[in-house]
């Protein structure tokens, strides 16, 4: 970073009004293009700036905002650890001064200041995924989009389903919590996520109740048909969280009951067997994919994660079972962006659970780039398909199992 250069929270109300003509020409599709416009979006941004975990930067260059992101200090539960993770989002660059680093450094300074609270992983949804790859972010899991019919969606007990308003917002928040502590790579809600959810005029929210306690809600809009008339209209599904199959089943059977009134179910989901569940789980595309495989859904890249301290990461992982594995490995790490995780750190796992320890004599070598170690270690990947795609080097195969454990 330049010296003339500071990053640092917003501060005045000329900061926020710079924010805001930077941000909505560097996101034209939120069409903040008049001064009203602006406004809304400057008082979205100030809103979130309020919650405690987040706070918006800017670059400031000779006293003009050169740059802005919004910064957010996630609580991510990974391997049965909850743990801090730096988040960044809202990543925007002046028009006049593109390829003037200006990106580059705010990345710099985002991962620094969340290596310094203690953190061991950021994250980020790319607004170009190759853009991030290059910075030493692996993909996360991909999600799924069907678009359903809703006799397709499988019955359950709809009798269970009630509407949610603001007073379940603490059956709704301890729902969230139990489901992330049964999960992996779950974040913890924040205040203003929590808040727009009863906020949103738009929003429908149900929930599933079983013996008295939320076990499952579903948040929904119905959008209206592209040249359609005000009789068609699809559910598109936002969230769908449940703690086991009735609740699951129950919304679901919701959902399909509401075929008189809309045309389709449109559902996002990460869970790669979601086909299992529907009687035909075609999109209606009609596209056949040779040799006779129907369409079912797209897919795309979204969630990226990276590493930026790995003793931290196992310092944080020291009571994770990895596997209940013996062997020491020397973790042989590419890292062109921030180079301070580079280099060889040797593991030295007993029982499952893995200590640096530079002087152990390693039984086997690995060696792969930072993107690939962070889609690994959060579990987006597996370690015989990284050596599949040669996205892994081992220098004794027979060890491949034992590694693959150590990663899990």
């Amino acid at each position: 970073m330049t010296q003339e250069r500071e990053i640092r929270p917003l501060q005045t109300e000329d900061e926020w009004d710079q924010f805001a003509l930077v941000s909505s020409n560097a996101y034209p599709g939120v069409r903040a293009t008049d001064d009203a416009a602006r406004r809304r979006l400057k008082e979205r941004a100030q809103q979130m700036h309020a919650d405690p975990i987040v706070t918006v930067y800017g670059l400031f260059e000779a006293g003009e905002l050169r740059g802005a992101m919004r910064l957010f200090d996630f609580t991510m539960r990974l391997h049965g650890v909850d743990m801090l993770v730096g988040g960044v989002g809202g990543v925007a660059v002046d028009l006049l001064h593109k390829k003037e680093h200006v990106a580059y450094d705010m990345l710099q300074f985002f991962q620094a200041h969340y290596r310094e609270k203690g953190a061991a992983l950021t994250t980020l949804y790319p607004f170009r995924p190759d853009f991030y790859r290059q910075m030493g972010y692996g993909y996360g899991r991909k999600i799924n989009q069907y678009r359903l019919n809703p006799a397709d969606l499988p019955q359950g007990n709809r009798q269970n389903v009630r509407v949610l308003d603001n007073s379940h917002r603490q059956e709704l928040a301890d729902c969230y919590r139990r489901i992330m502590l049964a999960s992996n790579g779950i974040m913890a809600q924040f205040d203003y996520e929590l808040e727009s959810i009863f906020t949103s005029q738009n929003l429908q929210r149900y929930g599933y109740w079983a013996d008295g306690q939320l076990r499952g809600y579903l948040l929904f809009t119905f959008d209206p048909i592209p040249n359609g008339n005000f009789l068609r209209n699809n559910i598109a599904v936002r969230t769908l969280m449940y703690e086991d199959a009735e609740a699951l089943r129950g919304l679901l059977g919701f959902l399909r009951v509401q075929a008189d009134q809309i045309e389709k179910v449109v559902i996002n989901t990460q869970e790669e067997a979601f086909h299992l569940l529907l009687h035909d789980p075609r999109n209606g595309s009609q596209n056949l994919i040779p040799s006779g495989y129907h369409e079912t859904n797209t897919q795309g890249v979204g969630i990226m994660y990276r590493v930026i301290d790995v003793p931290r990461l196992f310092d944080l992982l020291a009571n994770h079972n990895f596997g209940s594995q013996t062997v020491t490995v020397q973790l042989d790490l590419t890292d062109s962006f921030w180079p301070m995780c580079a280099g060889s750190w040797v593991l030295v796992a007993e029982n499952g659970r893995i200590t640096l320890n530079p002087s152990a004599t390693p039984n086997v070598a690995i060696k792969l780039d930072i993107a690939e170690f962070s889609s690994l270690i959060t579990g987006a990947t597996t370690f015989r398909q990284l050596l599949a795609y040669g996205l892994a080097e081992i220098s004794d195969t027979t060890y491949a199992d034992a590694f693959a454990e150590n990663t899990s």
